[in-house]
């Protein structure tokens, strides 16, 4: 056993040479501080050596007191950081931060800022995570602006500061939805789905929804105390240093989570016995010889990797079937193997040989940078769709793997999706089943069902008959040019009713004519696998209530309230209000948004109705806003 007094001793030598190392670390900051670089004005080209000397710039010419407005709205560190990136994003856009309006230049820009008006307006933006990504990269004021606040902080370490931007950096890269990670991380933790509010507010064609806050994050990552608290201690500070490290596990957790969904085999089950499915691939790649003989195919989502195999039976020279999946990747690889068509890693394997032509990579096809050849991919086969198309959909990484690996002027099967709208009538609610329950009236449950369904989408197949209005195109999507924010979108189109629906058969006979009632309107899709590849054989999958049904059914959107509509002239001793018995609308304009939600893979649609009269009276229902998930 040892000396006391030598273990003491001992002791305390080892804090006088950490004493000393800190020292040295503070002075090797202070070194790296006098070349720290000038910090550039939110507003202006000014740059200034010091954060206090900036802040008084931007109050006394900009109007812009940062230190009141973060006391103001209480602001973390986190917020503060958002409120910085904020700011410049709309800068950047010559748009006031503070009112939101869009001047011609910055030199207006300048001359229009004004004190901040609205602070609950601005608190709203700031609950959006996105502004946790650095706007402006290298950006010295994201890591500096708290220190003065942090009295033994001052000295923060230029390893610190490194540390934190490359932390940023890897959060932003890592993002896959447009920089909602943190939504997407809040996603997976059910301790927070009862806390959030289900509901977004659509303005000038984009939402601003309300998220976790910081602190609930940190309760999340284990954190006892509010992630952005201003005042720590060195050892707490490490924990915002790491909290983008933390987030990007947590990140990677959610995705396990999402593709070890896939791993049921009811699932794939279900999609292999979806015949509109599985006819349209296959027609597509087994009868397109000229496209598919002796190609390099890639299959993103391979599953079971059902799609690979035909590609390989259509006379692939090779086929990648990326799956994130693990079990189902081990799956595909075994199926691949039982079939005569795995790809042998080694030529010289004796028995355990195999002549196919499929490789199956395990992992996610953001992730495979260095296992495929830049640009060497013939055609970029996957089977990415989801409800409503951009449901749940694996379209951003097809994206990414077109602009990764395809070939200029390679094949993308399909290239092209359409999103349809029309609107439908009583029948496509739950109304009629409960007016006759073995001859009992249970109405009551269908109304109640059908105001539910008028804050909830309904995946649910809507028969033909109950479509009462012309379909429209709402969305097209190329998917050999597109870009990956096109997949958030706001589109405007005109409804009017059909004249061949059973209430209008009799329509030209009668003076006046019956109404039809629309009580929604049902979302569907196409997908395109066109001439421009499949030269000898092009094919449409269609998910329309006018074909086959297919696993994907349809997407139902229930307003409020019915709407009247009727295509002939009113009757001139009615009044009443548009959409009404009374002034049934001759048409129905819809504005409706689709935009990647804050929840991983889901999606929020806005819905905007109007009704029109045939006099040219028009009313116009309360925004309607839905979330998928």
């Amino acid at each position: 056993m040892e000396d006391p007094e030598t273990v003491d001793r001992e002791f305390n030598d080892e804090e006088e040479d950490q004493d000393e190392d800190w020292g040295d670390w503070g002075a090797d900051d202070n070194e790296e501080e006098e070349s720290d670089p000038d910090f550039l004005c939110l507003f202006c080209d000014s740059k200034y050596s010091s954060c206090d000397a900036l802040f008084e710039h931007c109050s006394s010419i900009h109007h812009f007191d940062f230190l009141s407005i973060r006391e103001t709205l209480s602001l973390d560190f986190y917020g503060s950081f958002k409120l910085i990136n904020f700011v410049r994003s709309r800068v950047a856009e010559n748009r006031c931060w503070s009112c939101g309006l869009v001047c011609q230049s910055n030199q207006d820009l300048q001359t229009h800022l004004h004190e901040t008006a609205n602070f609950e307006e601005i608190k709203l933006h700031l609950d959006d995570d996105k502004y946790l990504n650095p706007f402006m990269q290298e950006d010295p004021l994201l890591y500096s602006f708290s220190q003065d606040e942090e009295g033994e902080d001052d000295d923060a370490t230029a390893l610190e500061k490194e540390e934190i931007m490359r932390d940023l950096r890897e959060f932003g890269e890592i993002c896959i939805d447009d920089g909602d990670i943190i939504d997407a991380l809040a996603s997976d933790f059910d301790t927070l789905n009862e806390d959030r509010r289900e509901g977004a507010s659509a303005s000038n064609g984009y939402y601003g929804m309300e998220n976790i806050s910081e602190k609930e994050i940190g309760s999340c990552i284990g954190a006892k105390e509010h992630v952005g608290s201003f005042k720590r201690k060195p050892k707490d500070k490490h924990l915002r240093v790491s909290f983008a490290n933390v987030v990007s596990k947590e990140i990677k957790n959610v995705n396990e989570n999402y593709f070890g969904a896939y791993s049921s085999f009811g699932i794939h089950r279900e999609m292999i016995s979806d015949k509109v499915r599985m006819d349209a691939y296959r027609q597509a790649i087994l009868n397109n010889p000229s496209l598919m003989k002796g190609a390099t195919v890639l299959d993103v989502g391979c599953g079971t990797g059902i799609l690979s195999l035909f590609a390989a039976q259509a006379g692939a020279s090779r086929v990648i079937a990326v799956e994130a999946s693990e079990k189902m990747a081990s799956v595909a690889t075994q199926v691949a193997k039982d079939n005569g068509l795995l790809c042998s890693a080694s030529p010289n394997a004796g028995n355990n040989h195999y002549t196919g032509v499929i490789k199956v990579v395990q992992g996610m096809v953001e992730e495979l940078d260095k296992s495929i050849e830049s640009h060497s991919i013939d055609v970029l086969l996957s089977e990415w769709m989801g409800y409503c198309l951009l449901y749940e959909s694996m379209l951003s990484s097809v994206l990414f793997a077109r602009d990764h690996w395809l070939k200029p002027g390679g094949a993308i099967l399909p290239d092209t999706a359409t999103i349809f709208v029309a609107g439908f009538g009583r029948g496509g609610t739950s109304i009629p089943f409960w007016e006759n329950v073995y001859g009992f009236n249970m109405s009551c449950v269908g109304k109640e069902l059908v105001e539910d369904a008028a804050q909830t989408p309904i995946v649910d197949i809507v028969d033909s008959h109950d479509i009462v209005t012309d379909a429209a195109v709402l969305q097209t999507f190329d998917l050999v040019t597109m870009k990956p924010e096109e997949m958030d979108f706001t589109a405007s189109i005109r409804l009017q009713p059909k004249l061949d629906h059973p209430a209008d058969t009799n329509a030209s006979m009668d003076l006046e004519q019956k109404p039809t009632w629309c009580h929604g309107v049902v979302l569907w899709f196409e997908t395109g696998f066109t001439s421009r590849f499949c030269r000898e054989t092009s094919t449409i999958l269609s998910t329309s209530p006018f074909t086959p049904k297919t696993h994907w059914s349809q997407t139902i959107l229930t307003f409020r309230e019915p709407i009247a509509m009727a295509a002939g002239k009113p009757n001139a001793k009615k009044s009443g209000g548009v959409g009404s018995d009374a002034c049934p609308a001759s048409s129905v304009h819809l504005r409706i948004s689709i935009i990647r939600a804050a929840q991983h893979r889901s999606i929020d649609i806005s819905l905007e109705t109007t009704g029109i009269a045939c006099d040219g009276r028009k009313h116009s229902w309360p925004v309607q806003i839905f979330n998928l998930s």
